[in-house]
C-alpha cells in the first residue's frame, strides 16, 4: 500500500474536476495510492476585482503553497497558465500532465463567430493577451473587463451582459461545455498564454517520497513545451499586466516555440523559434531576446506602469 497523500486544490467546479483528472492518472501510475482532498480558497477566489488590481496570477495560488510549505496538504493541483513563471522558494512542479486543448474558446451570444459580431459588440475577457489579440483582428469591438469562475461567466453571456466572451477551451472541455463554443481559435490567429490546457502538481522540494510518486504523471512533450514558453515570459518579465503569449510544440526532433507580445491597442510584436529539445529554457530566453530587439520591452513596461499608476 502506497503511503497516503492530501491534495490542496481551489473550491470552484473546474479546479475540482482537474484535481480529479489528476487523482486518476496518479492512481493509474500508483495502484493502491490512497488521496483525500482538502479544497482551499485562495485570495483571487475572494475577490470580484481584477488580476491586475490584485496581484497577478499569484492569488490564485499563494494559499495552496502556504499549505504545502506548511504542511497541511503534500500536493497541489493547478492550471498550469495560473503559476507566476518563476517558482516559489522551497516548492517545484513534479509533473506536469499531458496538455488538453491550449486554444481559445468564443461563446456568443448570437451563436456567430468573432467574423459575424456586429461593429461595438461587447467582447468579455479579463486577460490583457486576449484583448491585444482580439483587437489585432477586430479594433472596432468593445473589449470589456469580466471577472468570476466559467460557471458566471457564460451565464453572463446567456444574459446579454456581453455579446461574447473568450475562455479556454481545456476549461470548457474539461467540465463538459465544449458544445457551447461557437468559436475555437487557430492557435495561429489567438496565441494561448504560457501553459495553457496543463495540470501541473506542485510539491515540496525537500519531499523526496512524494517527489519519486508525482513524477510518475509527468509528461516529457508537455513538460518541455511549458519550460520554454515560462521561460520565454520569465525573460520577458510583466506577468498577467503584460499581453504575453507563448506555444511550444515538438516538430520531429526540434523544440518550435512561438511567442508574442503585444500592447492595448492591438499592436503586436511575435516570432518564432526551433531548438532542441533538451535545452528548452534556452530556447524561451533566445525568443525572448529577439523580441525584445524588436522593441517588446517597451509593451511590457508601458503595460506595467499602467497596472501600478
Amino acid at each position: 500500500m502506497s503511503p497516503g497523500l492530501v491534495i490542496g486544490t481551489r473550491g470552484s467546479r473546474l479546479a475540482l474536476r482537474q484535481t480529479e483528472i489528476a487523482s486518476a492518472a496518479l492512481n493509474v501510475a500508483n495502484p493502491g495510492l490512497s488521496l483525500d482532498v482538502k479544497e482551499i480558497t485562495t485570495s483571487g477566489d475572494r475577490s470580484d476585482r481584477s488580476l491586475s488590481e490584485i496581484g497577478g496570477r499569484g492569488v490564485f495560488v499563494i494559499e495552496l503553497e502556504r499549505a504545502l510549505l506548511e504542511g497541511s496538504i503534500d500536493i497541489a493541483v493547478h492550471s498550469l497558465k495560473d503559476l507566476p513563471s518563476e517558482e516559489s522558494a522551497g516548492l517545484t512542479i513534479a509533473a506536469v500532465l499531458p496538455r488538453d486543448d491550449p486554444r481559445d474558446a468564443l461563446v456568443t451570444g448570437s451563436g456567430g463567430d468573432l467574423a459575424s459580431l456586429p461593429s461595438g459588440a461587447s467582447v468579455g475577457t479579463g486577460s490583457p493577451r486576449r484583448a491585444s489579440q482580439i483587437r489585432s483582428i477586430r479594433p472596432d469591438l468593445a473589449i470589456k473587463d469580466i471577472r468570476g469562475n466559467i460557471d458566471t461567466r457564460l451565464r453572463k453571456v446567456e444574459e446579454g451582459h456581453y455579446d461574447a466572451i473568450v475562455l479556454a477551451a481545456a476549461g470548457l472541455s474539461r467540465l463538459g461545455w465544449l458544445d457551447r463554443a461557437n468559436e475555437i481559435f487557430d492557435a495561429n490567429i489567438m496565441l494561448p498564454a504560457v501553459g495553457q490546457g496543463a495540470l501541473a502538481v506542485q510539491v515540496r522540494s525537500d519531499d523526496e517520497q512524494t517527489l519519486s510518486i508525482i513524477r510518475s504523471v509527468d509528461d516529457a512533450a508537455t513538460r518541455m513545451a511549458v519550460t520554454a514558453e515560462r521561460a520565454f515570459e520569465r525573460r520577458l518579465g510583466g506577468g498577467c499586466q503584460a499581453a504575453i503569449a507563448a506555444y511550444g510544440l515538438i516538430d520531429g526532433m526540434a523544440l518550435r516555440l512561438r511567442g508574442l507580445v503585444g500592447d492595448e491597442d492591438g499592436s503586436i510584436i511575435q516570432g518564432d523559434l526551433e531548438g532542441a529539445l533538451d535545452d528548452p529554457d534556452r530556447l524561451g530566453v533566445a525568443l525572448a531576446e529577439r523580441l525584445i530587439a524588436d522593441g517588446a520591452s517597451e509593451f511590457v513596461a508601458t503595460a506595467t506602469e499602467e497596472t501600478h499608476s
